[in-house]
């Protein structure tokens, strides 16, 4: 892809603009109307108060003696994925203060002067933001370290659920040599927020993520039935989303699912999404243990970096990125 040998534009910071008391925001972060979080039909989708929710599972008895226990919790997991695509996990095995302090780092961060932000700043030819080697905290190490354990353990249960070996999907992915990075997402007060969106609709493209959010101010909708559901997160828990890479190796069983983030006038949010992600490298495709006569393969073999230039070319489509590679039937 090609890119410009300077920007044409001076980069102008959201965050600069929202403490900056604008009443107003500028005319390209407004979306089209049919794009704008507002309710289409009803208030139950969008509002904070309904009891609509994505499902939460309680992770505890995941490894116990406890034979019942752990099959409703695997039987759980496996109706999220392919019902919803989200859920939230509880007593997941992350300690509570660990998920404080790594919110807190990140927070400190983005409320630091400008001038020590801007030495971690990213070219806008390639991503918006910070870059990675920021230094902040030995935390983020612990954190990181502990979300490829938890990541690795609700890999098996999703394996498990497909009738494979316990290691497949893991494998797929490149067993111990996979992808993962950390993507922090600051969204400031915004004046106008019925008029744009901290993140416009998308289904995410890589293997697994999981979303340490804001416990205090909801953001992130999930698309399901055609309505938007506002994710209200429980006290340390994580939201678990299925990627386009594991809708690809179930041959669609599990679901990557249509998802947003809206803004808010009176507070600020912030969010930390852990991206787990297949070895660049290696085709992706239906798992053989899957097609059969009634179920063909879906989707022809793509590699994880093959993909991402296909969506990146394409730009933000909602779901439509996965949808547009199934095979003709």
């Amino acid at each position: 892809m090609n890119c410009p040998q300077d920007w044409p534009e001076p980069i102008v910071r959201v965050q600069s603009l929202s403490e900056g008391g604008l009443n107003t925001i500028p005319d390209r972060y407004i979306k089209p109307p049919m794009d704008r979080p507002k309710p289409t039909t009803s208030l139950v989708e969008t509002d904070p108060c309904s009891d609509a929710n994505i499902p939460i599972i309680d992770m505890e008895g995941l490894y116990g003696d406890d034979c019942e226990l752990r099959n409703s919790i695997v039987h759980q997991i496996s109706e999220a994925s392919k019902e919803w695509g989200f859920f939230q996990v509880v007593r997941h095995g992350v300690p509570p203060e660990l998920l404080d302090r790594a919110r807190e780092v990140w927070r400190g961060f983005f409320h630091a002067p400008m001038e020590i932000k801007q030495a971690f700043a990213n070219s806008p030819k390639t991503y918006e933001g910070y870059g990675s080697r920021l230094g902040v905290d030995k935390v983020i190490d612990e954190y990181g370290r502990e979300l490829v354990k938890l990541c690795g353990r609700l890999m098996k249960v999703l394996s498990i659920n497909l009738g494979l070996e316990e290691d497949y999907l893991q494998n797929a992915f490149g067993g111990e040599n996979i992808g993962a990075c950390l993507r922090v997402n600051f969204y400031p007060k915004c004046p106008q927020p019925d008029l744009t969106l901290g993140l416009s609709s998308h289904s995410d493209p890589g293997g697994m993520t999981l979303l340490l959010p804001d416990q205090h101010v909801y953001g992130l909708q999930v698309r399901k039935d055609n309505k938007w559901i506002t994710v209200k997160p429980a006290p340390h828990a994580f939201i678990v989303n299925i990627g386009d890479q594991i809708q690809v190796l179930s041959n669609a069983i599990y679901k990557s699912v249509e998802h947003r983030v809206i803004v808010n006038s009176d507070k600020e949010r912030l969010s930390l999404a852990f991206f787990y992600n297949p070895k660049g490298d290696i085709p992706m495709e239906p798992a053989k243990e899957l097609v059969t006569a009634d179920r063909p393969a879906l989707y022809q073999p793509m590699t994880f970096d093959e993909y991402r230039l296909f969506i990146r070319l394409r730009g933000p489509r909602g779901k439509t990125q996965v949808e547009s590679l199934k095979s003709p039937r």
